[in-house]
Parts: structure tokens; sequence; C-alpha cells
């Protein structure tokens, strides 16, 4: 891998300030360097990778021991070595592709059997709850809130908002911030007898999710004779969701071998169920179990997933970018660059190795992002003219769900091809001179105005281009995303399933959230803290 890592280093050394835009004096190189596969087109022509780099990004994912470790993934072993656990979220999207799929034994448990008998009782009750059917008294449910914070949140509104068009069910709602102006807002609007609560948490002990949860059965006791009936629990806790109130036929478990951020394919996506129904939710499995296959069956050249992280890794560790920009040029993906950021950050945003020492290369990047057009019109000025370079991921769809604004998404289509173009090809100082000139400008500062219009060019991006956005097409866009950075944690040495990164802070608050009730600092708080509490105690007394 050292040696593999050096010749990189090498090739971005000679090729650094190589002319993207030349490269394309080789008429094949689109399809050269770009991949289709079950209705995705993944385009990364428009970046410094040739025949050579690829060759030598593809033997280090070989010699990092990509393929091993991805059938040990599937296979069940227990590669979140600091948990203990297994990583087998790819479980639950075979459960509708592949209903008779062998056993996958994790602790003398059937993986797959258990999953088959929460995803039926799972569709039961959503058939239930969207005919009217339950609750047995009472009005329909027209209003579903969920509660949940990271995984259990960051995924079921990513996906509720992208699938939009499919929603034929009860409207669902999201609550994730301890700020009580996110539940207040949220309930304000709700009719407490038509309203279903869903509290997802694994462990049912995450303090934002069950402080909510409270003020939420508060909400509704205040207005229905049978509040706690229309409570459900997503957790694996049966003790706590008992304490809670919440009665065992409503609380739907999963295995600890699917984690927070992979698991809206689990009963975290229960709302989605709900919103969209079971036979659409079954397709987003679908499309995500395709991608399975596509990661384990494809070889590593033509593996999507894989060359998806390869390119990240190339700009990241070999050219020296630091973050990369998603960019979808779909409204209804407004989450999903949120969704990435917890996918990447949380699970490759660490430093130390699988052995415990340092990682010898560093861990993941900063992902960030906006829908397009919407981040043209904000951080695209630094994307074009900044002085750093941010590989910008665009995806687009070649169709949209109105046909009736054909122009609206003809004009997106044009937005995102000329963005990706204009990083590539800038405008030189001639160029922006010519252009004043044309437009009548003249006198001494010419050349300075000129200066202001040069774009650098010569930035890489990516594009994922796909037919339309349905369930199945979402199913796809996770899972490769997810295998992506499986494939990013597996080369650069880390453990890509574990937060420890999350837990300090957590820690800590518990510890104040009673000091600052009281106006007292805990023992052994700094002498900032300690002024910050003082501050903020004295400016709510001041509003009591």
């Amino acid at each position: 891998m050292n040696f593999m890592w050096t010749e990189l280093e090498a090739l971005a050394v000679e090729t650094r300030r190589r002319d993207m835009a030349g490269l394309f004096r080789d008429e094949a190189r689109a399809e050269t360097f770009s991949l289709t596969h079950d209705g995705l087109l993944f385009d990364f022509s428009k970046t410094q990778i040739d025949g050579p780099i690829r060759r030598a990004l593809l033997d280090l994912a070989r010699q990092s021991g990509v393929e091993d470790k991805r059938a040990a993934m599937f296979r069940g072993d227990k590669i979140n070595e600091t948990e203990g656990r297994a990583v087998l979220h790819t479980a639950s999207r075979a459960l509708v592709s592949a209903p008779t799929a062998s056993e996958i034994q994790v602790d003398g448990q059937d993986v797959m059997a258990q999953g088959r008998e929460t995803y039926a009782r799972m569709v039961a009750f959503c058939s239930d709850v969207r005919s009217g059917n339950w609750p047995e008294a009472g009005p329909k449910v027209t209003d579903v809130v969920n509660i949940g914070i990271g995984g259990s949140d960051l995924g079921p509104v990513m996906a509720y908002r992208a699938l939009a068009p499919y929603v034929d069910g009860p409207r669902c709602h999201f609550v994730s911030n301890v700020d009580g102006a996110d539940i207040h807002d949220t309930l304000k609007g709700l009719d407490p007898e038509t309203t279903l609560v869903i509290v997802s948490s694994k462990s049912f002990g995450t303090q934002e999710t069950l402080m909510n949860a409270r003020t939420a059965l508060r909400w509704m006791q205040a207005g229905s004779d049978s509040a706690m009936d229309r409570f459900v629990a997503i957790s694996t806790s049966r003790e706590r969701t008992e304490a809670f109130g919440i009665a065992p036929e409503r609380v739907f478990g999963f295995g600890s071998w699917i984690g927070g951020r992979y698991s809206v394919w689990s009963p975290i996506g229960l709302s989605l169920m709900l919103a969209i129904g079971p036979d659409n939710a079954a397709e987003f499995l679908r499309g995500g179990h395709a991608m399975d296959r596509h990661f384990t069956d494809a070889p590593l050249d033509r593996n999507m997933p894989v060359l998806l992280a390869l390119v990240g890794l190339w700009h990241q560790k070999f050219c020296g970018y630091a973050t990369r920009a998603v960019v979808p040029y779909e409204h209804r993906l407004s989450r999903l660059p949120a969704y990435l950021q917890q996918l990447e950050m949380e699970s490759n945003g660490k430093s130390v190795a699988l052995d415990g020492s340092p990682l010898a290369h560093g861990g993941g990047p900063v992902v960030w992002g906006e829908p397009g057009t919407n981040g043209q019109h904000a951080f695209f000025q630094l994307i074009h003219q900044g002085s750093d370079v941010v590989p910008v991921e665009f995806l687009v769809g070649a169709n949209g769900h109105e046909p009736e604004l054909r122009d609206h998404h003809e004009a997106l289509l044009a937005n995102c091809l000329a963005q990706s173009e204009a990083l590539l090809k800038g405008r030189t100082f001639e160029e922006a001179r010519n252009q004043l000139i044309a437009q009548g400008k003249q006198g001494d500062n010419l050349d300075a105005l000129a200066r202001h219009r040069v774009f650098p060019g010569n930035r890489p991006s990516t594009t994922l281009v796909y037919e339309k956005l349905t369930p199945y097409v979402l199913g796809q866009i996770i899972a490769l995303y997810e295998h992506r950075v499986f494939v990013e944690g597996v080369i650069l040495g880390l453990n890509s399933f574990d937060q420890w990164g999350v837990e300090l802070g957590k820690e800590l608050a518990d510890g104040l959230v009673p000091a600052i009730a009281k106006g007292q600092a805990p023992k052994g708080a700094n002498g900032s803290t300690k002024m910050l509490l003082a501050h903020l105690v004295g400016l709510a007394n001041s509003q009591g």
C-alpha cells in the first residue's frame, strides 16, 4: 500500500498543472472515464485522472484489501472492531429482492429471519394505518411526527422529501433539535386526535429525542383521551419503551449490526413507508439491493462505488483538496448533502487506525453542499474563483415529475451542464478583456476589470446522471454512497462504523443540564464555561 501511495503521490506531482480540457483532445475520453450501470451514468472524465492514475488507484484498492473486507462485511463478520459488531444494513434491503436469501448468523441469531419478521410487521402496520383500520378507535391518522436525531432523522426526512411525488399516505413531520422551537413549530398546526408519533431511538436513551418525546406526549395528552395509544417506538430496548408507556406490539426493533447513519433501510424508515406505501418502500429497498449486487459482483475497474471512492481519494489525498461539494440538481434532494455529510464525516472523520495507531494518511474529507441552482447564487463564487480548489459532485435526473413544467427542467439541465463545463474551461484574461471591449468598455482600468472576470478553470467535477428520481433510483444512490464511504475507509485503514467523536460532548452536556438549571458551574469547568454559564443564566433570569 505504501508503495502505491508513493507512486500516486508522484503521479499527482507530474499532473498537477495538466490542462484537463486538453485531455478531451482524445475524443473517446468521456466514454473511457465514465461508467453506466442499471440506468445510472457516472462521469469522472472532468478530472486529472488518466489511464496510469486509474490503474494505480485500482492497485491501491486491491492492495488495501477492499475485496476481502467487502466479502467480510456481507458475510456478517464483525468488521466494526471497536464495538465488536457486524455491519449488515445491506441485509435489510435484501428482504424484498431476495426474500429466501440464505441465513446470516451473528452471535447465533439469524439476521435474515429476524428482518423478515419485523418487515412483515411493518407492512401490516402501515397498511392498517393508511387504510384507516388503525387505531381501532378514533379518526384516521392524517399526520405522522417522527422524533429522532442523527441517522434516526436525516435518513427518513431526506427520503421523504426526495420521494414527495409518491406520497399518498399521512403527511410526515420530523423533529430532531432539542431546541423547543422545533417541536413547538411542528406540533402547533396538528390535531392530537389524528396524529401518530414515532419515537426513533435505538437505545431509547438519546437525550434530545426523549425530551422531545415527552413534550409530544404532554401535547397529545392535553388533546386526546388515548394519547399513549398513538405512540410507536423504533428501538431495541423493550424495557425502556415499556417504561415510557409504549405497548410491545407498537415497538419495532432492529439489530446492533445496523448503525444509525445506515438505518433508513431498517424500521427507522417506518415514517417513509407510511407516507409512500409498502409497495414504493419495497422499490426503495430493491434499488439499494441492486447496488449491493453490483458492488459485490462487478470487477473493481467497472465498479461504480469503487470508482466513486477512488476519485474522491485522488482529489483529497493526492491533489490536496480538503473538501468536496455535493450539488444535486434536483430540488427534492435538498437534504441529500446533509445526509451525505453525516454519512461520510461521521464514518470517516477519524485520525486513528484500526490498530489504535495514528492514521498514516489521515481521515476523510469535509463534505458539504446545496441543491443547484441555489448553490450557484451562493458558494459557486468561491468554487469558480476562490483560492481553494473544491471538487464538485453533480447529480441530475434526465426527467422531472412535472411534464407540464418541462421548460423548467430543461433550464435546470442546462445550468448543471454549464457549471461543470465552466469549472473545466474557465475564462482567460484575453477572453475576459475582449468580452469587455465588445461591451464598449475602455480606458485605463480595462485590464483591472478584466482580471476580475478571469476564471482559472481546470477545476474537477464528476456527474451522476439518472433517468428520474424514483424510489428505486433513490435506493441506488444512497447505497452507492454508502459503499463509497466503505471503500474509502478500508483504503485509509480506519473503522467507518463507529462514532466515538459524538460521545464526549454528550457526556459533558448531561452534566451541564442540571448545572444550568441551578445556575452553578459543575466541578472542573474551565473559566470560559463558567463565564458563559453565568452570563446565560443572568440573561435568562432577567427575562423571568
